[in-house]
């Protein structure tokens, strides 16, 4: 019984190390990373597909008026399978820094010694998400604008069914999105007015496009968040492992003094000795 409860309470110690190794800081901040990244990713995808079939349908129906808009969208989605790659590998790499550098695992190895190397990996990382951060800040200011179309449409489109409106004349109420530079202003038809653009808003292609640009939009702002996160996390690694650099160079530094010490104690006991 004593050897059963010894070895339940090592396991016990071993688990309760173990936890206290998670840099959870770092684990909340990967996740939110990780779940804004596919949030913008994987609805922005489908909501930039919706966007040109609502074009092709109703404003731009000759296919070379909106080919180099096609081309950009398509290309935009490139660009998002790329981010979503990019992304999910450095959330690991930012989180497996963060289980290098948290101080329950130095505990664990009571040889670490902190590097130039390290130290200049962790501010290499500071920068970078630095930078990335200020990247994502456009990108979540960019992701806002497909939302504030939708919301204009979709507020023209509130303002026509409303009875409060009291509107005589609702087809001389329309939509032009040629003015927003999306398509060019030979674009036929370009507009849509009265009874066709509120279709248009009764379409299952506007109702998920709009939605889902607000939620990429939101991601996009979890993924800023989560950067901000990540930075702060690092730059207190960053300083963590500066201030234990230090430390270890008084360590030895004091550890030679003692031995300089001992040594020089040592010879004059064994003068002293000899002199008598």
């Amino acid at each position: 019984r004593k050897g059963r409860k010894h070895a339940s309470s090592s396991c016990f110690e071993c688990c309760i190390k173990c936890l206290g190794g998670v840099p959870y800081a770092s684990l909340v901040a990967t996740i939110l990373c990780f779940s804004g990244v596919a949030l913008f990713c994987g609805c922005g995808h489908v909501a930039l597909t919706g966007t040109v079939t609502i074009l092709e349908t109703h404003f731009s129906k000759v296919t070379s008026d909106h080919a180099m808009l096609t081309d950009v969208i398509q290309l935009m989605q490139y660009v998002i399978y790329g981010i979503a790659s990019f992304f999910f590998l450095y959330g690991i790499i930012l989180l497996a820094e963060g289980f290098y550098t948290t101080s329950a695992v130095k505990e664990l190895h009571s040889e670490f010694k902190t590097t130039i190397c390290g130290r200049c990996i962790s501010g290499m990382f500071v920068f970078l998400t630095y930078i990335l951060g200020v990247a994502w800040l456009g990108v979540f200011g960019f992701s806002a604008v497909p939302v504030f179309l939708f919301y204009n449409m979709w507020s023209t489109c509130a303002a026509m069914k409303s009875p409060m409106a009291n509107l005589t004349n609702i087809d001389s109420i329309c939509v032009d999105v040629r003015q927003y530079g999306i398509i060019p202003w030979n674009a036929t038809p370009g507009k849509a007015c009265g009874s066709t653009l509120g279709d248009i808003c009764n379409t299952s292609e506007f109702y998920l496009s709009y939605h889902l640009y607000i939620v990429a939009c939101a991601g996009a702002g979890a993924t800023v968040i989560a950067l901000i996160h990540f930075l702060m996390i690092l730059s207190a690694n960053w300083a963590y492992l500066k201030d234990a650099s230090q430390m270890h160079a008084y360590q030895d530094i004091k550890m030679k003094e003692e031995r300089e010490l001992q040594d020089i104690t040592s010879r004059s006991k064994e003068c002293l000795n000899s002199y008598t």
